[in-house]
């Protein structure tokens, strides 16, 4: 081994590999140390808000408008029902409220609670004890008042998309029973005419038989001919 080999396996050996090491354990560290982090993907404008700074009350609402919303942009959004909202899509302006909903009011209700609540210097209560003046709501209730009436109206929305297409679904089998009914009763009065044309062949034979009776040389029969 060359001095210039040794010289670079002891660089790497004492040098890089230490170096790797301090900062991978000081990433790792840094991970298990971080607050953790909220994301709410229907409303990408809240950004990643530390947990410890909302309320247990406040994130159960977030998230349950974050879900009901996601599935209330498919339901107005997709308008063409291929999968996706896009340009193809007629907007509408129940969808717009949503898009205003997640995309703005509910954003800013949040930015202004933590506002409230990092203006105390010691550990946030203010908001969610001290009243707001001229009212009788602290920011916290102001702020679960704000996602209360939000998560309202989301409910009333997908209710009115449920009995909507529960409408749609009960028009298609009565539909589709009135239909069938129809054909059903239209074959059976063809089956009963063939039937009665079929009888009514057959009673005119037999008469015609009785009224020119053969014999059995297939020459007609007079009345002498009948013995008794």
């Amino acid at each position: 081994m060359t001095q210039v080999t040794a010289m670079f396996v002891m660089f790497i050996l004492y040098g890089v590999l230490p170096g790797a090491g301090l900062y991978l354990g000081y990433r790792g560290i840094k991970k298990m140390t971080a607050p953790k982090m909220l994301e709410y993907k229907a409303m990408p404008q809240l950004g990643y808000i530390p947990e410890k700074s909302l309320p247990v009350e406040v994130k159960t609402a977030l998230d349950q408008i974050n879900e009901k919303g996601e599935k209330l942009r498919v339901i107005y959004g997709d308008t063409n029902n291929d999968g996706k909202i896009d340009d193809k899509d007629t907007v509408n302006e129940t969808y717009i409220m949503i898009q205003n909903l997640m995309d703005r009011h509910v954003p800013l209700a949040v930015a202004d609670y933590r506002r409230l609540h990092d203006l105390d210097v010691g550990d946030g209560a203010r908001a969610d004890t001290t009243k707001i003046k001229h009212s009788n709501m602290t920011g916290k209730e102001a702020l679960l008042d704000v996602l209360r009436t939000i998560n309202t109206q989301f409910d009333d929305l997908l209710n009115a998309s449920y009995h909507q297409d529960g409408q749609k679904l009960l028009a298609t089998n009565r539909y589709l029973q009135k239909r069938f009914n129809n054909t059903a009763t239209t074959d059976m009065q063809k089956l009963d005419h063939n039937i009665s044309s079929v009888s009514r062949a057959n009673t005119k034979v037999e008469i015609k038989a009785l009224e020119n009776p053969t014999g059995a040389t297939g020459k007609s029969v007079s009345a002498e001919d009948i013995k008794l």
